[in-house]
């Protein structure tokens, strides 16, 4: 848990909206300076805090490289890379589960999108047992 005097210094975060462009190290400093000390440390795999964190170092690397990268995966013509990691990760996922590798698999873009594509692929599996066409 941050000290009492790291979180107090958050303040210094605010302020008015600034009227012109701000330099990107600058930024990134004092984000650094004033957020740093005031973080939960939830990576690794002693954090038995909120379901929030776990995760391990070279997770979090791959993750801000692909952050950095910048791609989109939707087409292998738009990130062959992206793509093939998808593909990777999705073979990898069926077999974690025990599904047929034959499974239809997707990535989703945030919770809400998630939990929106499970109620379509439920309602559409409820329909079909019940041998109505949605």
């Amino acid at each position: 848990m941050p000290h009492s005097k790291d979180v107090a210094a958050l303040e210094a975060l605010g302020g008015a909206l600034p009227e012109n462009p701000s330099d990107s190290a600058e930024i990134l400093a004092l984000l650094d300076d004033i957020g740093s000390p005031a973080t939960v440390a939830t990576t690794g795999g002693r954090y038995f805090g909120f379901v929030i964190g776990g995760a391990l170092p070279a997770a979090m690397a791959a993750n801000w490289l692909t952050g950095i990268w910048d791609q989109n995966a939707a087409l292998s013509v738009m990130s062959p890379v992206a793509a093939k990691i998808e593909e990777i990760v999705s073979e990898w996922v069926l077999d974690l589960l025990d599904l047929p590798q034959a499974s239809a698999f997707g990535f989703v873009t945030g919770t809400t999108m998630a939990n929106f594509s499970a109620l379509a692929a439920a309602r559409t599996a409820l329909l079909a047992r019940n041998g109505c066409s949605g």
